[in-house]
């Protein structure tokens, strides 16, 4: 308790107002995150930036249009790095501000099993601070290019960590309704990012470097804040019961869940407590590397962890997050200007129909808020695909339509604009949230920090290879990009159907029995979790109790008369032994 500063907010708020507060906290990453990606829509067709500094483009003599003459640098740049190979006329360039992404998210995993979410919290915004100081400051291609990948790490290690510190400290019934405010507020970062950037664009006449170099210093103002705000926040309770401090960790999740003497807090603590004794005992299964080696077979090393499967979790997630970046968010996001350009428009109603669209894409976010728990995560993906892939091929036909009929450019241009809103708007409502919400829920207690750095990890590879490819796409096959996406999008339905289990309603260690069966397919999974509550009603009432249901080292805890059973052998226990320790466990 001495080690609770007697600033920090635990011990004025409690409850509903100390979660507020703390998502609020979170918020702010959040917003960072979703700032970042939308600065660089502005920042890419600014004259100063695009011409004079990282001199990929030219402006048309009369206008204030940037014409971008290497695409692979404009794509180089915003993913972050630019390679010169000796004998080499153009550049070759791969995505590195994703691979610092990447470094950042398994890095601040790591770092924050040893020293907490709070201090991981305050490194990824201080590293986010001097990344950002970095690109504002930025003289030429490869001072910007070494600025996006150190503003990589920083964002990496956020992404991974507020959610897992908000998840941990929010109760489970309202996670999945906590986890979609944060992504409104991440695509209002969008919004914030795109507007800004576009008012900026008249200072000057458009030729200032003002216009750029604002809006890339404007994200150190949220960083700074979060900085210096968080130390005045609670720490995890379950990392401090992993640590041993259990005394704080008592202590804050009573001001977390309410000292109101239903000894729900007391409850909670104890079943945290005892995963933690689970987590000592299976350590050898928590790095990445077993994590990720797990999926294969045991002959070679593989299924380390038995009946959890966890290798075939972290495939999941991965796979889950390159597929959202393909269906054309990522085109949407950072490229609307070259997107409303193929439709018809041009010049600063192409900037503004964008930013319009990034509004009624934060919008659509609310809808997540009201039917994630309702219709589940499969339905919400199968009706997000289906309406963003039919909003795709129309896009691209009606803007192939505007350059073919040019007398009737206006109506065709605004029919292909329009669908691009539309497909922002399914987007925001389902494909959005449920691959960031996927892995907190699907990952056993023990790794779920590190089943989250998996999520960020494929968010990392999905982005920063659409980002590369995108410039090229678009000028080589112009609206055709479109037609891809809407492929991706329909492709994903039979993916999900066939792999991916429904998580919604389901407690979380209820997941250790859907992933039980060896299978990959769903179906095996969902008969297989059926045959397991039918034959052992026992199993539910263990997962409901918050109790581990799945040994990691034996996969099986014992036989039954009927088939393998994974509750804790009990059969040997008299009822006053169980009692005994039903009472002991609850008497400290």
């Amino acid at each position: 308790m001495d080690r609770i500063s007697k600033f920090n907010v635990v011990h004025r708020y409690q409850r509903r107002s100390l979660l507020i507060a703390i998502n609020c906290v979170g918020s702010l990453a959040i917003f960072f995150f979703g700032y970042d990606q939308g600065m660089m829509g502005s920042v890419n067709v600014s004259i100063d930036y695009a011409v004079n500094v990282m001199k990929f483009g030219h402006v048309d003599p009369g206008s204030t249009q940037v014409v971008v003459d290497n695409t692979l640098l404009q794509g180089g740049i915003v993913s972050g790095l630019y390679l010169a190979l000796p004998g080499e006329a153009d550049w070759l360039k791969t995505s590195v501000y994703y691979l610092g992404c990447l470094v950042g998210c398994m890095l601040g995993g790591w770092i924050a099993e040893k020293v907490g979410r709070i201090k991981v919290i305050a490194l990824g915004a201080i590293w986010g601070v001097f990344g950002a100081s970095l690109q504002c400051s930025a003289q030429n291609s490869d001072w910007m290019i070494c600025a996006r990948l150190i503003n990589g790490i920083g964002t990496g290690m956020l992404n991974v960590i507020v959610p897992v510190w908000s998840t941990e400290t929010a109760p489970h019934t309202s996670r999945g309704q906590f986890v979609s405010i944060e992504f409104f507020l991440n695509i209002f970062g969008v919004v914030v990012a795109y507007w800004l950037g576009f008012g900026c664009s008249y200072v000057g006449g458009g030729y200032s470097p003002f216009v750029w170099r604002f809006p890339v210093a404007f994200q150190i103002i949220p960083l700074l804040f979060l900085f210096m705000i968080v130390w005045f926040f609670p720490e995890s309770p379950r990392w401090l019961v992993k640590v041993g401090r259990e005394e704080e960790a008592r202590y804050i999740l009573g001001r977390l869940r309410g000292e109101d003497g239903s000894g729900f807090a007391e409850a909670e603590f104890q079943d945290i407590r005892n995963v933690a004794e689970l987590e000592k005992k299976s350590g050898k299964l928590n790095s990445y590397f077993h994590m990720a080696w797990d999926v294969m077979p045991k002959a070679i090393g593989g299924g380390s962890s038995g009946s959890l499967h966890i290798g075939r979790r972290v495939q999941l997630v991965v796979w889950l997050q390159i597929l959202q970046e393909w269906i054309g968010i990522s085109g949407v996001t950072i490229y609307a200007n070259d997107i409303f350009g193929q439709a018809g428009f041009s010049g600063q109603k192409a900037r503004w129909l964008a930013g319009v669209n990034d509004i009624t894409y934060m919008l659509s976010t609310l809808i997540a808020i009201f039917t994630l728990d309702r219709l589940g995560r499969r339905k919400s993906l199968y009706w997000g695909a289906v309406v963003m892939g039919i909003s795709m091929f129309l896009s691209g036909g009606f803007s192939r339509a505007a350059i073919n009929y040019p007398h009737e450019k206006a109506q065709y241009g605004a029919a292909a604009a329009s669908f691009t809103f539309i497909f922002s708007a399914g987007f925001g409502a389902t494909w959005l949230t449920i691959p960031w919400l996927y892995p907190a829920e699907i990952f056993p207690l023990q790794v779920r920090a590190k089943g989250n750095a998996w999520g960020v990890v494929g968010w990392c590879i999905g982005n920063g290879w659409t980002v590369l490819l995108l410039p090229t796409m678009f000028k080589k096959i112009a609206e055709k990009t479109f037609y891809i996406f809407g492929a991706v999008n329909f492709l994903t339905l039979p993916i999900v159907w066939a792999l991916y289990p429904e998580s919604n309603q389901r407690t979380l260690e209820e997941m250790d029995l859907l992933f039980a069966t060896n299978s990959w397919w769903n179906w095996d999974a969902e008969s297989t979790f059926a045959l397991l509550r039918e034959e052992n009603p026992e199993l539910i009432q263990a997962a409901q109790r918050g109790q581990s249901v799945v040994d990691p080292e034996t996969s099986l805890k014992h036989k039954t008369a009927r088939g393998p059973s994974l509750v804790p052998d009990t059969r040997d226990e008299s009822p006053t032994d169980s009692t005994e320790k039903r009472g002991a466990l609850h008497s400290d």
